[in-house]
């Protein structure tokens, strides 16, 4: 697939696991990479800047192009600085990828203010950081894809990833929401993917709960959803969240349905309360 020629992304979190496998399949297809990442532990902790540089070197291997960025999107500055880094290297952006992030699973009783914002800055004020300093250029030049990543631990009760996780992954979704409005009549798309991958953020909740035997939970199965929601065919998709694993997609849908049997159930007893 060559969809992306001529097309210029930048991926947070890119120098390992689904964020280099994203960056990987959108050079293949095309796009020049800007593989963005301080090369932090999980937790956030001890950053390395041979992550991004190895990342995008084995793009550069296979006949990609792409640089590595150092920037720290935790901040309004550092993801400008990562935006601007783009536009410098290959003069616009077309492509955001929001992949950035730290884990965590401390439950409420535990969970301390620092744990809760770093996990803030990263998913929350990287996401709205990026996007801001890039919307205005998409806008301008009438065409653009943003992704950011969410988690299937913010929107079901399947995964106990601690409170600072999963409340900073729902805000995503919002976040998510709030763009595709500003972008929807500039030629702007805003979506949502929430993997299902093995990596190393992942592997021990997984193997934990049991691999299905045959099934792929390569990050590559992933990134195929990914760079498909950044080509021409999905223009006019916008505002939707995808969750993906395995190579099987569903999609994520918040709705108001007026006749479940909690809206029965609540109406039944406010009925009796007023008498």
């Amino acid at each position: 697939m060559t969809d992306l020629i001529g097309r210029v992304a930048l991926v947070t979190g890119a120098g390992r696991g689904l964020g280099a496998a994203y960056a990987g399949a959108l050079a293949a297809a095309g796009a020049a990479v800007v593989v963005n990442d301080t090369g932090v532990d999980t937790t956030g902790e001890h950053p390395d800047a041979s992550v991004a540089e190895a990342s995008a070197a084995r793009i550069v291997a296979t006949g990609g192009r792409a640089v590595p960025d150092t920037s720290d999107v935790a901040s309004f500055a550092g993801a400008a600085d990562a935006v601007r880094r783009t536009v410098a290297e290959f003069g616009r952006i077309d492509i955001l990828v929001n992949n950035a992030g730290v884990l965590g699973s401390a439950r409420f009783a535990d969970v301390s203010e620092e744990e809760l914002r770093r996990h803030l800055d990263v998913h929350v004020v990287g996401v709205v950081g990026t996007i801001r300093a890039a919307m205005p250029l998409m806008r301008a030049q009438g065409y653009g894809r943003i992704v950011n990543v969410t988690s299937e631990a913010a929107l079901s009760r399947l995964h106990d990833t601690g409170a600072a996780y999963s409340g900073a992954k729902a805000a995503v979704w919002g976040l998510t929401m709030a763009a595709a409005t500003e972008g929807t009549a500039h030629g702007v798309t805003v979506n949502a993917v929430s993997p299902g991958a093995l990596t190393r953020m992942s592997r021990g909740f997984l193997e934990e709960s049991g691999i299905p035997e045959g099934i792929d939970l390569s990050p590559e199965r992933v990134a195929e959803v990914l760079v498909l929601l950044c080509t021409d065919e999905a223009a006019d998709v916008t505002a939707r969240v995808v969750h993906t694993a395995g190579g099987h997609v569903r999609e994520y849908v918040l709705g108001r349905p007026g006749d479940t049997d909690l809206v029965k159930r609540l109406a039944d007893a406010l009925a009796a309360r007023r008498g």
